[in-house]
């Protein structure tokens, strides 16, 4: 089980993260849903993106501040 995250966080390998904006020359779009697969030098994440089948359709490289990290468990909010 991951750590409890406070939002202030790198993303880390693994993470479930949605693009913040086109990305036309790698055939993605805002919003599409992909998965950290490495982290790479330089703070670049390697990011896998697959279908409902599970089939990989797009392996990219973005920064983090390309990402929205999701989250699917009630978490903290720091105030």
């Amino acid at each position: 089980m991951k750590a409890k995250r406070t939002g202030n966080e790198e993303p880390s390998i693994l993470d479930v993260v949605a693009l913040l904006t086109d990305s036309p020359a790698k055939g993605l779009a805002r919003g599409q849903v992909g998965t950290i697969a490495k982290l790479l030098g330089e703070g670049a994440l390697l990011l896998e993106f697959s279908d409902d089948s599970g089939r990989a359709y797009a392996i990219t490289t973005c920064q983090p501040a390309e990402l929205l990290v999701l989250h699917y468990a009630p978490e903290a909010v720091a105030g």
